[in-house]
This record gives structure tokens, C-alpha cells and sequence, in this order.
């Protein structure tokens, strides 16, 4: 009983939230302008649902061709991060300052360099998930215990050995864990691109929609974000179950 509970209640949780929503738009009568009723919403997705799709196909087409990016570059520079830990901290202030800028003042540089499209979107989404699965990836490498890098140097392994049969399978929850954070981050860095410089995707529906006063397909357009962005993390949320099973078992063990 109490699993099916668990199993379902996200799915109540949501139904609840829409109703309530629907009950505070009507019984308010809040101008449709300003925040449109969830029946609204989904009748502007049955009108446009063409427009939506194309545009939805676009941005999750630019969102994981970056997300991509992000993750081949990501753990390629945690894993060279994390091998010293003198790179480690020499690297890290500059990722950090490198980070802190706020990629919607990118956007414009990239438009400049290669127009507007779909490359400054994807390039967005890489820059803002990348930082998540470097500073994981690096962080899961340097935390090794220094008692067991000595032990295995005791038994003759070397520094490439500890790397590959221990580093990498012990930074695999952290690169999974990141993965999850990432993936919505570069649904924000697409659409971000998309509402400032692009001809296509659902940031772009949005903001020609928004100037034409169509608020209900605005809403439409979020609600197609959530779900993709919803999609995409139980993806990489399922992939980390099944790759660190053995990382879900120990703590499972460890707090019984």
C-alpha cells in the first residue's frame, strides 16, 4: 500500500496542483492576461499542438546536441582536474569565476560569431551544464582517501591503474548526480538563446506569443518545457540507478 502510495503520488501531487490552480483562476476571475486557467493552457496545446511539437523537436534537439557537448568535454576536463590535486586547485577559482558569469550576457557574442540559429542555442546549453559535471567529476577523483591510493602504490599499482579501476568507478555517482543537474540546465541555456536570437524553438514560440498576447500558448510552451525537461532527468535519473546500483546498495546497507 504504502509503495503504490509512494508510485503514485507524484501523479496526485501534480493533479492537485492543476486543480487548485484552476480553482484560483476561477473563483478569482484573474484576467487570462495575466495568469490563464490550466483549461486554457491545454486548450491552446489541442489548438497548437503542431507548432508546439515542432518547436518542442527543435529544442530538445539543440538542448542534448549541447548536452552532449557538456558531458564529452565535462568529464574529459574533471577527469584531468582531478588526476592532480595541485590542477585541482590551481583550475578550480578559474572555473569558478568562468561560471559565475551569466550566460545570457554570451548569448549576444555568440549570435555575432555564428549567427542567429540553432549553434548559439546548443552552444548555451553547453556552457551552462558544463561546470556542474566538471566540478562532480573532479570532486569524486579528488576525494579518493589518500590511506588507499597508498596501499595500492604499496601493491605496485600505478598512478593510471588507480584511475582507471578505482578513480573512475568510485566518481561515478558524482558524475551522475551531475548529469541530472545538468540536463535541466541546459534546457534553461537553450531556451534562454532562443528567446534572445533564434528562428525556431519553444523559447522562440514563446516570445512571439507573448507579443501577440496569446498568454494561454506562452503557458503552453512552459508546460512543454517541464515536460520534457521532467522526461529527460527520469532518464539519467534511471541510467544512474542501473550504473551505481552497487553505490544505492551500500548506502542502503550502511543505514540499516
Amino acid at each position: 500500500m504504502t509503495s503504490t502510495l509512494e508510485r503514485l503520488s507524484p501523479w496526485l501531487f501534480t493533479i492537485g496542483l492543476f486543480v487548485a490552480w484552476e480553482l484560483v483562476c476561477r473563483l478569482a476571475k484573474v484576467d487570462p492576461f495575466i495568469m490563464p486557467a490550466p483549461s486554457q493552457v491545454f486548450l491552446a496545446v489541442g489548438q497548437y499542438w503542431r507548432p508546439l511539437l515542432r518547436h518542442s523537436g527543435v529544442t530538445l534537439w539543440t538542448t542534448m546536441a549541447g548536452f552532449a557537448l557538456a558531458v564529452a568535454f565535462g568529464v574529459a576536463l574533471g577527469l584531468v582536474v582531478g588526476w592532480s590535486r595541485a590542477i585541482y586547485r590551481g583550475i578550480y577559482p578559474v572555473m569558478i569565476g568562468f561560471n559565475s558569469i551569466p550566460k545570457v550576457a554570451v548569448v549576444p557574442i555568440l549570435v555575432v560569431w555564428f549567427g542567429i540559429g540553432e549553434i548559439p542555442a546548443i552552444l548555451t546549453a553547453f556552457l551552462i551544464s558544463f561546470f556542474p559535471i566538471v566540478v562532480n567529476v573532479a570532486t569524486g577523483l579528488a576525494t579518493m582517501e589518500p590511506e588507499l591510493e597508498d596501499v595500492l602504490r604499496a601493491l605496485g599499482a600505478r598512478k593510471m591503474d588507480i584511475m582507471l579501476k578505482v578513480g573512475i568507478p568510485r566518481a561515478q555517482p558524482y558524475l551522475f548526480g551531475s548529469l541530472k543537474v545538468a540536463i535541466t540546465l541546459a534546457f534553461v541555456g537553450a531556451v534562454v538563446s532562443e528567446t534572445i536570437a533564434a528562428n525556431a524553438g519553444l523559447g522562440f514560440l514563446m516570445v512571439q506569443a507573448g507579443s501577440n498576447f496569446q498568454m494561454p500558448l506562452v503557458f503552453a510552451g512552459l508546460l512543454g518545457l517541464a515536460v520534457e525537461g521532467i522526461a529527460m532527468y527520469a532518464v539519467f535519473a534511471a541510467i544512474e540507478r542501473r550504473m551505481t546500483r552497487w553505490a544505492f546498495r551500500s548506502s542502503m546497507s550502511a543505514g540499516t
